[in-house]
């Protein structure tokens, strides 16, 4: 057989000239007059070794990297051997896939994104093919079995709201995908979306089914233009091959479904915002209840999830809801993909079930920070969440372990900074960037960031510090309990975490560093 060589197609890997590797292996090899077949597929989310060049002699696929245009010839005069300096042995052993737990990321890397012979080949649609079997009340029932809970940041148990949509009346139901990934940091639902589109769009047809919705919508970060390719492409596909449309695999049962683009807007990452844009209207937050579930896209009963909520569901229909409640501990069933970011020597996608601590994800699998510096902080669940000291790194990564600290896992963006941070510089980001973002609806927000910036930096210049320093603790209360989304109400939790774990960065001197 001839070479298999594999080079991503993804943002990150393209970024770092993945796109070229892939141009100069053909020709180089054409030179050569050696037989490769070039493959374009994801990233493994090992991001420190993008691009990552991976060969298959028909022995198991080997991996190389990081791979520059310049490595690119003798890779192949060593015709891809292990005494390559650039060699890293087989794929499947190295120790920071081998650690994880792939459940959703399975296939993450492992096939062309856009493929869909090489989805089917890697148990996609099974699942489908499996619920097309089964009652929507038989469906609701597995995906309550299987423990899953909202992996947009809320943890709200999927099941329950898919039964909300289910028993609401209405002639026409909807699902939407909330893919308008916007916390810093995060970026799964972008590679779910550009190395696995199929496994959304089967999870989203499988919603849809459960609920009697025959309409979805993908609403789609504006900034994600290769997402947006390959999920384009992958609908038409699935649609000529009957997996979308009037007659789902000859079942009698319908499905359309579209990718709207998003508002450039982080606050329409909020449902109600979300739902709001998508009608075509400017993204504001709208009252609850009543909840979506019973009014949602043009007042009709609609399932909003998140797009790492909608991918879970075609392993738990293909493997069960146990195999999937089999990981995890107490509340926090199945697995979370962490995306480690900032200041981190080995950033990427690292899919762990529920119950590892903090401290490995960022010492065994980040290898601490890039600087070499000790790590000071970290931000775990995007700019609305609070940050966390060293002292806390060996809480357990669950909802409600989080929650006992103050913290939350959100959609499991981790933000690492080292010993050169200024944590009331990163106070005052928090309340900076709630200002620019705030929808403007409710007053505890829009005028509550404002103030709390001035206050800040007040404090900061040691200014009546004392007296300041009461007025933002008065002042970041009012906005939890007065803002009418997480916007405004979660805002206040890494400004209280950082003046809390962090008092001697409020204490300086105006200048003083």
């Amino acid at each position: 057989m001839s070479l298999r060589v594999f080079v991503p197609c993804e943002t990150t890997a393209l970024s770092l000239g993945a796109g070229d590797v892939a141009t100069l292996i053909s020709r180089e090899a054409e030179a050569r007059g050696l037989e490769i077949e070039l493959v374009r597929n994801g990233s493994r989310g090992l991001f420190w070794l993008e691009p990552l060049v991976e060969v298959d002699d028909g022995t198991g696929r080997r991996a190389f990297g990081p791979v520059d245009t310049a490595d690119v010839a003798s890779l192949l005069d060593s015709h891809f051997g292990d005494d390559h300096p650039l060699a890293l042995g087989p794929t499947d052993e190295l120790p920071w896939l081998k650690q994880q737990q792939r459940v959703t990321f399975a296939r993450l890397g492992v096939t062309d994104p856009v493929s869909l012979n090489d989805y089917r080949a890697t148990g996609g649609f099974d699942g489908l093919h499996n619920a097309l079997e089964l009652t929507p009340q038989q469906l609701v029932d597995k995906v309550k079995a299987s423990g899953l809970r909202g992996r947009g940041g809320a943890a709200f148990p999927t099941g329950i709201k898919w039964q909300t949509v289910l028993d609401a009346a209405g002639a026409q139901k909807y699902i939407v995908c909330n893919a308008d990934e916007g916390d810093s940091g995060t970026f799964a639902d972008r590679l779910v979306m550009e190395c696995d589109p199929y496994m959304l769009i089967e999870g989203m047809i499988i919603a849809g089914l459960a609920v009697g919705a025959t309409q979805g919508y993908i609403y789609l970060r504006e900034e994600y233009p290769l997402a947006h390719r390959h999920l384009d492409l992958a609908i038409a596909r699935a649609e000529a091959a009957g997996y979308l449309g009037n007659n789902i695999q000859n079942s009698g049962r319908a499905f359309a479904l579209e990718v709207r683009l998003g508002a450039g807007a982080y606050i329409c990452g909020e449902e109600t915002s979300l739902l709001e844009s998508l009608e075509g209207k400017r993204g504001m937050v709208r009252a609850k209840p009543p909840l979506p579930a019973i009014e949602g896209l043009f007042g009709l009963p609609t399932v909003v999830n998140n797009v790492l909520s909608l991918a879970a569901v075609p392993s738990i229909l293909r493997d069960g809801p146990e195999h999937y409640a089999g990981f995890g501990v107490e509340r926090s069933r199945g697995t979370l993909p962490f995306q480690l970011a900032g200041n981190i020597a080995q950033g990427g996608l690292v899919e762990l079930a529920f119950g590892h601590s903090l401290r490995e994800l960022i010492e065994d699998f980040g290898g601490g920070s890039a600087s070499g510096r000790p790590v000071r902080a970290v931000q775990v669940g995007g700019p609305l969440g609070a940050y966390l000291s060293p002292a806390q790194f060996d809480t357990a990564l669950d909802y409600e372990a989080f929650s006992a600290i103050g913290a939350v896992l959100g959609h499991g963006g981790v933000v690492v900074f080292d010993d050169s941070v200024d944590m009331a510089e990163q106070a005052r980001f928090s309340m900076e960037f709630c200002v620019e973002e705030s929808c403007g609806k409710c007053t505890p927000c829009r005028i509550g960031s404002t103030r709390g910036v001035e206050v800040i930096d007040r404090i900061m210049r040691g200014e009546n510090r004392d007296a300041n320093m009461a007025l933002l603790e008065d002042l970041c209360d009012t906005m939890i309990q007065g803002s009418l989304c997480a916007m405004g109400g979660m805002t206040p939790f890494p400004v209280k975490s950082a003046y809390t774990l962090f008092p001697e960065d409020f204490q300086r001197q105006g200048g003083e560093a």
